[in-house]
């Protein structure tokens, strides 16, 4: 099996602006937000949690979507990627 390698710092901003143009296109959505994130700064789990103060269950429950997550540790795992929390405008048909 393939060892899993961390990602280069041209391959960390690459991650960066990917995601921040799905973010501009309103295709950023926790939880995979967040496992984009931790995967583009090439993290484990467990190197997360201990980033952020958190623990590795709360990690894999916010990417499971099972967690509540508070908006001081949303703006925490954003900075992480220069990335702030707020509210994206809808995309819909009367908004074209």
């Amino acid at each position: 099996m393939a060892r899993w390698k961390k990602p280069t710092k041209e391959e960390i901003l690459q991650n960066r602006q990917t995601l921040a143009a799905r973010a501009r296109e309103g295709d950023l959505r926790l939880p995979g937000a967040v496992v984009d994130i931790r995967r583009g700064v090439g993290m484990t789990q467990e190197e997360f949690a201990k980033t952020l103060s958190l623990t590795r269950r709360q990690v894999a429950e916010i990417e499971a979507g099972a967690a509540n997550p508070t908006l001081e540790t949303l703006e925490r795992i954003g900075r992480l990627f220069g990335f702030g929390v707020g509210f994206v405008p809808l995309r819909s048909p009367r908004n074209e």
